[in-house]
């Protein structure tokens, strides 16, 4: 009995600490929850409330550029334009509404608009149209199969997709009309671009009135805007269309094109959206940081379901940097005509003389003060000859030059020890044993000559002993063996020829410059050291041959060419703005050669000009502008766009001015003539010295 009173007393006790603790427990979680109301209660609001942000470029227009007197050679055209932005929350469903209002605003019904429809793009559209008619073309045979492949729902959705696409007829996809095409037309441009990102969906030939009635219905059309856009335009073009110096200058890509493919996540790190325009080739492409400029920044705010709340100007916008070339529009257009003057008159009766490239620059400084090239093309469709702007062909096509090379020839001979200054060695024919003759244009020999004579009168046989001796044979037997090193003796030249820029890159500040062909290969028999003593073997760019000249001309330093002479901040009112970067003349390196050498071979090429027995003598006739230059005439195969590989002459020329202050060097090539005999070559440099002084001299009566 007494234990069972016990028991009776201590289940009271044990059931009141069971409610204590209970209590406690409800009290803790009652405190918790009103610490976590009242103390942290906003800050729990804040973050389930949290906006995310995200920041969307907006393009600027690009830099313009002047010509060395501060010309506009290229511009930016403003153009109304349609954009549309995606934001995260909007459907498939509600673009293709969008899209289907639109088309009743704007025409986008071009040829080219519905040639960019693709058919991926049409099966798309075909299934969004058409949703019942999609399903029915998956039976339940196959969707069976896919489910035993026990897929997750996205594959399984993927390729259900697939098979509705892959079954979709010719005839269904060919069965929109115009209507239909044009809305999806519009469709694809707004799914093409990026989540928050402008995409422009018409910038091209937008009326007033597609721009204003848009305008006013932006408040039905969520996404769409009208703006401002931008067109690159070049100023010199002529009624054909031809651009001056286009090939050089380089293109934008347009906003159908946005970023290259091949540079895709280049330019995605660096902050560019996708259907930005950025430039792809040449001068464009070289200073696109420069010229693309700062981007206004906008941060689009949505909320956590991704829905658009707001937009906020983080940074405005800044146009892009403008550039200066040192190029002088003015002179290169005469230029460009002097080519297309005298290669119409030189080419009648040949058929592979096609082309000449002629390129001037300030031997002092680097400075390219025109660089033009005319090329005449035959149409495929037309099958018209078309004449083109070929100024690109001084930098990326090389030719056998002949002897406008024989001062590096000479110079090389000097740096050897093989021949010294005012040396004189006998040019008559030379027969080795096994090979046929190898003499001068003189075909009986000019005698015992000196170095002086050599360059005057382009003597082939002087250069020719002048790399025997560099080979090590020092003396010439009549029917007897060509004993040299041809490999010492073609690396010796080939190290020389270098320092003056033939064979290796100029450093122009454009991508895509060529070096010619030779460097590094052995020739297959010795003689072929010989021809390239006199420019007929390794073959060099316009380019090169003007960097050359313009080191013999300056006294021995190799100036990097350049086209670009100053970047300078954009001004709103179209004016030159204050100068950010001047661009120095950067030395490349100074030849290995003593003084009195190179001013024996300014003498040699003075003389080339204005002796009488100079080989342009008679043919540079403005010797009143202190004319030096040396000829060359190279027999070379034909490689150009014929099927056919006869043997042609390439004529040749650089020379420089006025030879005792040189202020301006140039190269003139004209390859493939059907004969040694023209001098298109010479006329065309006689022409572009004398239009170069005067209009130096025109300009300095006027100032």
């Amino acid at each position: 009995m007494r234990d069972n009173k016990k028991k009776k007393k201590a289940l009271p006790l044990r059931l009141n600490i069971l409610f204590f603790v209970v209590f406690l427990l409800f009290s803790v979680l009652i405190i918790r929850l009103g610490l976590i109301q009242l103390v942290y209660g906003e800050n729990y609001k804040r973050e389930i409330e949290q906006n995310v942000v995200i920041p969307v470029n907006s393009s600027v227009p690009r830099g313009k550029l002047y010509d060395t007197n501060g010309n506009l050679i290229v511009g930016n055209k403003p153009q109304k334009s349609i954009t549309y932005t995606r934001t995260n929350s909007v459907s498939t469903e509600d673009m293709l509404k969008v899209a289907t209002k639109l088309a009743n605003l704007i025409q986008k019904d071009t040829e080219e608009d519905f040639k960019s429809i693709t058919k991926r793009d049409r099966q798309d559209y075909w299934i969004l149209k058409h949703p019942n008619k999609a399903r029915d073309k998956i039976t339940k045979d196959v969707e069976n199969k896919l489910k035993k492949k026990e897929l997750e729902k996205e594959e399984y959705d993927k390729e259900i997709y697939n098979l509705i696409r892959e079954r979709i007829t010719d005839e269904e996809l060919n069965s929109f009309s115009k209507q239909e095409l044009e809305v999806l037309a519009i469709f694809r441009e707004m799914s093409s671009g990026t989540m928050l990102s402008p995409q422009i969906i018409k910038n091209k030939d937008v009326t007033d009135k597609e721009y204003a009635v848009v305008s006013e219905n932006i408040s039905s059309l969520p996404g769409v805007d009208t703006s401002i856009d931008w067109d690159r335009y070049n100023v010199f073009k002529d009624k054909e269309g031809n651009e001056t110096l286009s090939s050089i200058l380089g293109k934008v890509t347009s906003s159908k094109e946005g970023l290259p493919h091949d540079n895709l996540e280049y330019y995605e790190a660096r902050g560019y959206s996708r259907n930005d325009r950025v430039g792809k080739s040449y001068l464009e492409l070289q200073y696109e940081d420069v010229l693309q400029g700062q981007k206004k920044v906008v941060k689009n705010i949505t909320d956590k379901a991704g829905n658009f709340l707001k937009s906020e100007v983080v940074r405005e916008g800044k146009s892009g940097k403008d550039l200066v070339l040192s190029i002088d529009i003015e002179f290169q257009q005469e230029v460009e005509k002097i080519i297309q003057d005298k290669l119409g008159k030189a080419k009648i009766g040949q058929p592979y003389m096609d082309r000449a490239m002629v390129s001037v620059m300030n031997p002092n400084n680097g400075e390219m003060l025109a660089m033009a090239g005319t090329q005449y093309v035959k149409d495929q469709e037309s099958n018209k000859t078309e004449i083109v702007d070929f100024a690109l062909g001084n930098m990326t096509t090389s030719y056998s030059m002949g002897s406008v090379v024989k001062g590096a020839t000479v110079l090389t001979g000097y740096q050897t020890g093989a021949i010294s200054p005012g040396q004189s060695l006998n040019d008559r024919p030379l027969k080795f044993r096994g090979t046929q003759v190898k003499k001068s244009w003189n075909t009986s020999g000019f005698g015992v000559i000196n170095d002086l004579y050599a360059l005057k009168r382009s003597s082939n046989v002087y250069m020719f002993l002048t790399a025997m001796r560099i080979g090590g044979q020092q003396t010439y037997i009549p029917n007897g063996p060509l004993s040299i090193d041809k490999v010492a003796a073609i690396n010796k030249f080939r190290t020389n020829f270098a320092q003056f820029g033939l064979g290796i890159k100029t450093g122009i500040d454009l991508p895509g410059e060529q070096t010619g062909y030779g460097a590094g290969q052995i020739p297959p028999e010795a003689g072929k050291v010989l021809d390239f003593a006199i420019g007929q073997y390794d073959t060099y760019t316009p380019l090169q041959l003007v960097q050359y000249i313009s080191t013999i001309a300056n006294g021995g330093y190799r100036i990097q060419p350049h086209m670009v002479k100053e970047i300078r901040e954009a001004n709103n009112d179209g004016s030159l703005g204050p100068i950010i970067q001047e661009i120095q003349p950067q030395v490349l390196n100074r030849v290995d050669m003593r003084d009195e050498w190179i001013k024996q071979i300014q003498e040699g090429f003075r003389q080339v000009v204005n002796d009488p027995q100079g080989t342009a003598y008679g043919y540079i006739k403005n010797k009143q502008y202190k004319i030096a230059g040396k000829t060359g005439t190279a027999q070379a195969l034909y490689d150009g766009p014929l099927p056919v590989n006869p043997m042609t002459w390439n004529v040749t020329f650089v020379g420089y001015a006025p030879y005792d202050n040189p202020e301006i060097a140039i190269s003139v090539v004209v390859p493939w003539s059907t004969t040694d005999k023209t001098h298109v070559n010479l006329e065309i440099a006689d022409e572009v010295f004398k239009t170069y002084f005067e209009l130096k001299e025109k300009r300095e009566n006027q100032n």
